[in-house]
C-alpha cells in the first residue's frame, strides 16, 4: 500500500494529496506508524504549534467546556469534605461522629440520590446533545446545575437536601455527556489524547478549592461551616452557562445537520491553522463526509439501536461500558468517605482529617496532570492495564497497615504508613482514570451514536457511584476496613479484562477506529503497527507500507 502527495490539494480514497516541495531524494526514512494516512498528514501538513494564536484561542475554548467536569468535581470532593463536619452532621441528625464521619443508611439515601438523578438525567442527556449540539447540551446542564446547587445551599432540612442533590445529579449528568463530546470533537487528533484528558483533571480544580475552603470554614461553628463550600458549586456552571453559545460548535455536529460550510470553516482554523487545504483537514473531512449520516439514529430521540445493531457497535459499546465501570468500581468510591478512612487509621481530629483530605486531593490532581501528558505516548490499553494492578496493590498495603495498625493507635508509624497509601492510590487511580474516563469512551463511539452513548456511559457510570455511595457509608459502619478488599479482589477482575479485550485507540482519528472495531480481532488489529518508508522523490512525497510489526 502506497499513499503519495503531489497536485493541488485534492484528496481521493487512495492518496491523500498536497503540494508539498522536496528537494530529490532517494533516501527513506522508516517509521513505524498505527496508521500511514494520519502519519502522512501529519509530516507533510503545516505544523499546529501550541503557542500559535489559533491553538491558544482553541485552549480558551475547550478551557470554558471544562468547566463541566470542575462542576462535577465540586460535588465529588465537597460532600466527601462536608460530611466529615460536626456542623453539618449536627445541623441534619446524621449519625457519625465517632467514626470520622456520616454512615448508615441516611448518608448512603443523601449520597445515592445524586446517583438516581444521574440516572434520571440520562433520558434527557443525549437527546439534547444531538437536538441542541454540544453548546446546547452544555448550557442547558449548567442551568439545571446551578438549581440545584442553590437548593443545597440554602437547604433547612433533609428533604431539601436530597431534593437538591437529586436536581444536581440530573443536571451533571448532562454536562458530563455533551461536554467531553464537544472537547472530543473539536481537539486536532495528535492533541486528542491530553486535551481531552484534560478535561477529566479539571475535576480537581474544583476538589482542592471546595476541599481547601473546608478546610477554613470548619472552624465556624454556624451552618455557614458547611454551605460556603456548597454554594460555589454556582460559579462554574454559572461560567459554563454564561459562555457556552460565545464558542464554535462542533464540527462534526454541524456536518450531521448539513451546515457543511460552517464545519469546514471551523475545522480548518483550528485543526489546519486556518488552511483548508492542509492535509489533515482534508484528511478529516473525507472521513466526516463518510461516517458522518444525516438520517442517522443521532436524530430520533428514542433510538438506541445503532449501539448494539453490528459487532462493530456492539465492541464500541462494551469498551466504553468497561470504562465507565471500572472506572467507579477500581476504589475511589472510597473516596467519598476519605475522612472515615482516616478515623480508620487513627486520626481522631476533625481537622487533621479535613487537611489529610485537602492533601489527599492535591495529590490526586498531580497524578491526573501527570496521567494527562502521558496519554498520547503511553497509550490507552497500557496505561489502563498497569494503572488498576497498582490500584490493587496500593489497596492491599492500606488495608493491611489499617487492619493491624488502626484505630489503636498502638503503631503510629504504622497508621501513617496506612495514610500514605492512601494517598498513593488516589495518586495512581487519577493518573490512570482521569484522563481515560474522558477520552476513552468517546473515542470508541463513532460520531452517530457519540451523544446517546456518551449518556449510557453516563447511565453505568451513575448505576455504579449509587451502588460505591448507598453500600460504601453502610458497609464502614458494619465492617470498616475489611469493605477495603471487595475492591482489591474486583480490581484483579478488571485487569484480566483489561488485558484480553481493551483495544488501542492512541493515533489515529476517531473515523479510522472504525477499521479497528470492525476486525475479527479488534485487541491485535488495535495495537499492531506498519512499518512505513517516508520517500522524497521528484518534488513529491511518497510513504510504502513495507510490513506489519
Amino acid at each position: 500500500m502506497s499513499a503519495q502527495i503531489e497536485g493541488q490539494g485534492v484528496i481521493n480514497e487512495k492518496n491523500l494529496v498536497a503540494d508539498v516541495e522536496h528537494a530529490p531524494s532517494n533516501d527513506a526514512k522508516v517509521l513505524e506508524v498505527v496508521n500511514a494516512d494520519f502519519a502522512l498528514a501529519l509530516s507533510t501538513g503545516p505544523q499546529l504549534s501550541p503557542y500559535s494564536w489559533r491553538s491558544l484561542q482553541l485552549f480558551a475554548i475547550l478551557l470554558v467546556s471544562f468547566m463541566g467536569s470542575l462542576s462535577n468535581g465540586f460535588d465529588g470532593q465537597v460532600m466527601s469534605a462536608v460530611n466529615g463536619m460536626e456542623q453539618y452532621l449536627n445541623y441534619f441528625g446524621i449519625s457519625g461522629l465517632d467514626a470520622g464521619g456520616g454512615v448508615g443508611t441516611k448518608t448512603a439515601i443523601i449520597f445515592g440520590i445524586y446517583s438516581i438523578g444521574s440516572i434520571v438525567g440520562v433520558v434527557v442527556a443525549g437527546p439534547a446533545s444531538d437536538r441542541f449540539g454540544r453548546r446546547g447540551g452544555m448550557a442547558l446542564g449548567s442551568l439545571i446545575i446551578i438549581v440545584g446547587a442553590i437548593v443545597v445551599t440554602l437547604a433547612k432540612n433533609t428533604n431539601y437536601l436530597l431534593g437538591g442533590r437529586f436536581v444536581l445529579g440530573f443536571g451533571v449528568s448532562i454536562t458530563t455527556t455533551a461536554a467531553p463530546a464537544y472537547v472530543v470533537e473539536m481537539s486536532p487528533p495528535q492533541w486528542r489524547g491530553r486535551l481531552t484528558g484534560m478535561f477529566n483533571t479539571f475535576y480537581y480544580s474544583g476538589s482542592i478549592l471546595c476541599t481547601g475552603i473546608t478546610i477554613a470554614t470548619a472552624r465556624i461553628e454556624k451552618p455557614i461551616a458547611f454551605r460556603a463550600p456548597l454554594a460555589i458549586q454556582i460559579v462554574p456552571a454559572g461560567i459554563l452557562l454564561i459562555f457556552a453559545f460565545l464558542l464554535p460548535e462542533s464540527p462534526r455536529w454541524l456536518i450531521s445537520v448539513g451546515r457543511n460550510d460552517e464545519a469546514r470553516q471551523i475545522l480548518a482554523k483550528y485543526h489546519g491553522d486556518g488552511d483548508e487545504n492542509a492535509p489533515l483537514v482534508q484528511l478529516e473531512w473525507k472521513e466526516f463526509k463518510e461516517s458522518i449520516k444525516l438520517n442517522a439514529s443521532d436524530k430520533r430521540w428514542w433510538d438506541y439501536s445503532e449501539l448494539f445493531n453490528s459487532s462493530n457497535a456492539r465492541y464500541r459499546t462494551f469498551m466504553m461500558l468497561l470504562m465507565g465501570l471500572f472506572g467507579q468500581w477500581s476504589g475511589n468510591g472510597l473516596g467519598y468517605f476519605l475522612t472515615i478512612l482516616f478515623q480508620n487509621a487513627g486520626v481522631n481530629s476533625q481537622e487533621r482529617r479535613l487537611v489529610l483530605n485537602f492533601a489527599n486531593t492535591l495529590i490526586s490532581a498531580g497524578g491526573a496532570l501527570i496521567g494527562t501528558s502521558l496519554t498520547d505516548k503511553v497509550g490507552r490499553r497500557t496505561m489502563w492495564f498497569w494503572g488498576t494492578l497498582a490500584c490493587s496493590v496500593m489497596l492491599a498495603i492500606v488495608t493491611g497497615c489499617t487492619a493491624e495498625f488502626g484505630r489503636t493507635g498502638a503503631n503510629i508509624t504504622g497508621a501513617n504508613t496506612a495514610i500514605a497509601f492512601i494517598f498513593l492510590f488516589g495518586f495512581v487511580f487519577s493518573m490512570t482514570y482521569t484522563p481515560l474516563q474522558a477520552v476513552y469512551p468517546a473515542e470508541c463511539l463513532e460520531y452517530n451514536t457519540r451523544a446517546k452513548g456518551m449518556a449510557l456511559n453516563a447511565f453505568v457510570v451513575s448505576c455504579a457511584s449509587f451502588v460505591n455511595t448507598y453500600a460504601g457509608p453502610i458497609a464502614l459502619g458494619r465492617i470498616a476496613w475489611k469493605y477495603y478488599i471487595v475492591y482489591i479482589v474486583w480490581d484483579l477482575i478488571e485487569c484480566v479484562i483489561i488485558f484480553f479485550c481493551a483495544v488501542e485507540t492512541k493515533g489515529r482519528t476517531l473515523e479510522e477506529l472504525d477499521e479497528i472495531f470492525a476486525s475479527p480481532h479488534p485487541v491485535k488489529a488495535s495495537i499492531q503497527r506498519h512499518k512505513i518508508s517516508v520517500v522524497g522523490k521528484a518534488g513529491k512525497t511518497l510513504i510504502i507500507e513495507e510490513d506489519r510489526v
